[in-house]
């Protein structure tokens, strides 16, 4: 949503085509989804979060969002290959999801998928970029890492912590690998983080638990 980044990146259209056909759709009935594409040349995490701003103004049905690779045989792999093109890393592309995704459930929009379907192609052609088939997982795992910190940090609760949260979003909580039971115990100097799944806890909420009682908070409260 953005014509600087359209227009270096040769897509043939600019901002204001999306909104006028966006407008006309909707209009004709259609339900409507946009596709965001992040990182292409000349993008940065302002500019990503504008276009955001921007997609929620136009109320789509749904959104779909995906980083930038230089996939073989695509123009982007020769700008890539000359220097004149660094996608961005893995991390960066979790932080700027990260609160463009918060933005969207705020706005009550649907985010239909985050990053590309998985397929052998796909993989064999990724020459650079920041690829990752579970990539929706990444974001939120990086959203209830941040919920988790916010408890820990307003509710100190000695040497351990018990965290409850709805049962389909264990793994998230845990982080792959159990980075975030890894990273959390660093940073808040804790001896055992424990997991526990329950059916009570709607999903987006957060609980932890302690002798004074439970302190719980809901993946929009999180500042952006």
């Amino acid at each position: 949503m953005d014509d600087e980044v359209l227009s270096l990146s040769h897509r043939g259209h600019f901002a204001e085509d999306t909104t006028s056909s966006t407008y006309r759709l909707k209009r004709w009935g259609f339900e409507v989804g946009i596709h965001l594409m992040m990182g292409l040349p000349g993008d940065s995490r302002d500019l990503f979060l504008k276009s955001i701003d921007r997609v929620i103004d136009l109320r789509p049905d749904f959104v779909r969002i995906h980083p930038a690779l230089v996939l073989r045989g695509a123009p982007l792999e020769t700008l890539w290959k000359e220097g004149r093109y660094s996608p961005l890393s893995l991390g960066e592309v979790v932080g700027w999801l990260k609160k463009g995704i918060l933005k969207l459930e705020r706005a009550s929009i649907r985010v239909a998928r985050i990053g590309l379907q998985p397929t052998q192609k796909l993989e064999e052609d990724c020459l650079a970029g920041p690829y990752h088939p579970a990539l929706h997982q990444l974001v939120d795992s990086a959203i209830a890492f941040d919920m988790a910190a916010h408890l820990l940090r307003t509710y100190p609760n000695g040497s351990q912590a018990l965290l409850l949260c709805n049962p389909k979003e264990v793994s998230n909580v845990r982080g792959q690998r159990n980075e975030n039971i890894s990273r959390l115990k660093e940073k808040f100097e804790l001896n055992e983080i424990l997991v526990q799944g329950k059916d009570p806890v709607p999903r987006g909420t957060l609980i932890l638990k302690n002798i004074e009682g439970e302190i719980a908070i809901r993946r929009e409260e999180l500042s952006i």
